[in-house]
C-alpha cells in the first residue's frame, strides 16, 4: 500500500475531514513546543472512538507506516514528533466522560479529555481530582498518563500514574484490550497497566482510563516565603509536615532570579514581600476536615519559623485571588524565561536531602562553563524535582549560547547521577534525552526496555524513535 492509497484509506475509515494533509490544517499538529524540532507527516488521523484508532492501527501496520500518538502535544521532550512519513493519530475528538461513581471514587474518561474537564467533573460530583499542572487547560489525560505527567501535587498524591485504577489500550496489531475495571485491588497476574504509563505512546495507545477521584479540599491556606537558603527550604518542609501530618499538598522553591523575569515580563504580577531575598517558598496545605484549623496552624509555625531565622518574612493569601496571585508567580516562570533569550533547561530529581548540594555543585560548574550565565532553578522541591534552567549570558548571541546544550546537559546530568538522581524526573525522555538513557541507564535496564518493546510492537509501529532507540 503506498502513502498516498493508505491516506485515503484513513479517510473513507473516519470521514475526509477528519484525516488532514493541507499543511495550515495539520500546522498545530506539527508545533513543537520548545521550537528545538522541525516535525512533518503523511496526515494527522483525528479519531473519534476506540474502534477507529484500532482500524488506523490496523491500516498503518498494513501499510508499514509508523503512528506518532498525540494528546494535547505540550510536551517537553519532543515526545509527539513526527519525523518524516508517519501518521499523527491525535486524540482530541475522544473526549468523552464515560462514566462516574462517586461512591467508588472513580470516574472513566477517553484520552482526549483535557485535565481541566476531569478536574471540573470531579468538583460536580462533589469530589477531587488533584492532578494539576500550568498547561491543564489543554493537555489531555492520555499524554498525561502516557508520560506519566507531575505536577504541583506530587509531594501528597503522587504521579500521574498513581491516579490510575485501569486503561484501554490500542495495541500493535489492532486489538483493544478493555482493562477499565474501576478496582482497587485486582490482585490477579501482572499489571498490564503500568506498562502503559509513562511509556510515551511506544507500546500501545491509551485509549480511555478509569481514575481515582479524592475527597474535596474543604479547607486551602497558601503561604509564600522569602528564605535564606535551600538548607532552609528543608528544614521548613520538615517542619509542615511534622506539625500538619500529610496535609503539605504543595511546596514550591524559586530563586530570585526566577521571580525577577515573572516580575519584569508578565502583566499583573507583583513583588509579594517589601523586600528581596534570595530564594522563596511557596507552600500550600490542604483538608478535607471542617474543623482542621490549618491557617491558624501555618501562621504559627511560620511565625516562629521567622523567629527562628527559618525564613526572613512571608505573606499567607487572605483570599482566593490572593491564592491564585502567588501561583501565578510560580506558574509563569517558563513563559518569563523566553523573554530574556536562550534557556538550557534540564528536569532532574535528586533525592530531596541532596538539592542544596546539587544547586551549589552545578551553579558553581555552569557559571565557569560559561561565564556570566543565568541560573533561575525552580521547582517542586518537596518532591525532590528541580527545573534547573540556565538563561544566555546579557548580550550574549542565542544561538551561540544554546550551541551549548549538550555539553552543559551533560555537565549537570552528571552531577545528577553522583547524587543518585534522575536526568528526567518528570517530562519523559522522547527524543531529546535519548543521548542520556545510552549515557546513564544500565545495560541491563536498556536491554529489559528494547525486549519488552519488541514483545508489544515487534514492527516498531509505535512512536519509534523516542524512549527506546
Amino acid at each position: 500500500m503506498t502513502a498516498t492509497s493508505l491516506v485515503a484509506a484513513l479517510q473513507q475509515l473516519i470521514g475526509t475531514n477528519h484525516v488532514l494533509t493541507d499543511p495550515a490544517d495539520m500546522a498545530p499538529f506539527l508545533r513543537e513546543e520548545r521550537g528545538t524540532y522541525e516535525s512533518w507527516a503523511l496526515a494527522v488521523a483525528r479519531p473519534d472512538t476506540v474502534e477507529d484508532v484500532a482500524a488506523i492501527v490496523k491500516a498503518c501496520a498494513q501499510a508499514n507506516v509508523s503512528i506518532v500518538p498525540q494528546g494535547g502535544n505540550t510536551g517537553l521532550v519532543g515526545g509527539a514528533v513526527s519525523r518524516g512519513d508517519q501518521i499523527i493519530l491525535s486524540l482530541g475528538r475522544m473526549n468523552r466522560l464515560r462514566a462516574i461513581d462517586p461512591a467508588n471514587r472513580a470516574l472513566t474518561v477517553e484520552a482526549g479529555c483535557t485535565l481541566a474537564r476531569i478536574q471540573t467533573a470531579a468538583e460536580e460530583a462533589g469530589l477531587h481530582f488533584p492532578l494539576s499542572m500550568a498547561s491543564e487547560g489543554s493537555c489531555q489525560i492520555g499524554g498525561n498518563l502516557s508520560t506519566n505527567a507531575g505536577g504541583t501535587a506530587v509531594l501528597r498524591y503522587g504521579n500521574a500514574k498513581e491516579f490510575v485504577l485501569g486503561l484501554e489500550v490500542v495495541l500493535a496489531d489492532g486489538q483493544i484490550w478493555n482493562g477499565l475495571k474501576a478496582l482497587r485491588k485486582d490482585n490477579t497476574g501482572y499489571d498490564l497497566k503500568q506498562l502503559f504509563l509513562g511509556s510515551e505512546g511506544t507500546l500501545g495507545i491509551i485509549t480511555a482510563a478509569s481514575l481515582k477521584m479524592y475527597a474535596k479540599p474543604r479547607e486551602t491556606v497558601t503561604a509564600l516565603l522569602g528564605i535564606a537558603s535551600p538548607a532552609a527550604a528543608l528544614r521548613l518542609l520538615a517542619r509542615l509536615q511534622d506539625a500538619s501530618g500529610d496535609q503539605v499538598t504543595g511546596f514550591e522553591m524559586m530563586a530570585r532570579s526566577s521571580l525577577d523575569f515573572v516580575l519584569r515580563h508578565i502583566p499583573g504580577t507583583q513583588d509579594p514581600l517589601s523586600a528581596a531575598y534570595p530564594w522563596y517558598l511557596l507552600a500550600e496545605m490542604t483538608t478535607s476536615r471542617a474543623d482542621a484549623g490549618l491557617e491558624a496552624l501555618m501562621e504559627r509555625e511560620l511565625a516562629s519559623a521567622i523567629e527562628e531565622g527559618l525564613a526572613e518574612d512571608g505573606v499567607i493569601a487572605a483570599s482566593l485571588s490572593q491564592r491564585e496571585k502567588l501561583w501565578k508567580l510560580r506558574e509563569s516562570i517558563p513563559e518569563a524565561q523566553k523573554h530574556e533569550g536562550g534557556s538550557l533547561k534540564h528536569d532532574i530529581s535528586v533525592p530531596i536531602s541532596a538539592i542544596p548540594e546539587f544547586l551549589d555543585r552545578a551553579t558553581r560548574v555552569v557559571e565557569a562553563l560559561i561565564p556570566g550565565i543565568r541560573p533561575c532553578p525552580f521547582g517542586h522541591v518537596g518532591d525532590g524535582n528541580l527545573h534547573y534552567n540556565l538563561t544566555q549570558p546579557m548580550g550574549m548571541d542565542k544561538q551561540a549560547y544554546l550551541a551549548n546544550r549538550e555539553r552543559v546537559s551533560q555537565t549537570v546530568h552528571d552531577i545528577v547521577q553522583n547524587l543518585g538522581g534522575s536526568f528526567s524526573a518528570e517530562h519523559g525522555v522522547g527524543l531529546l534525552k535519548l543521548p542520556d538513557m545510552a549515557r546513564y541507564k544500565s545495560d541491563v535496564e536498556r536491554d529489559l526496555l528494547k525486549r519488552l518493546k519488541q514483545a508489544i510492537d515487534p514492527g516498531h509501529l509505535f512512536n519509534p524513535g523516542k524512549v527506546v532507540e
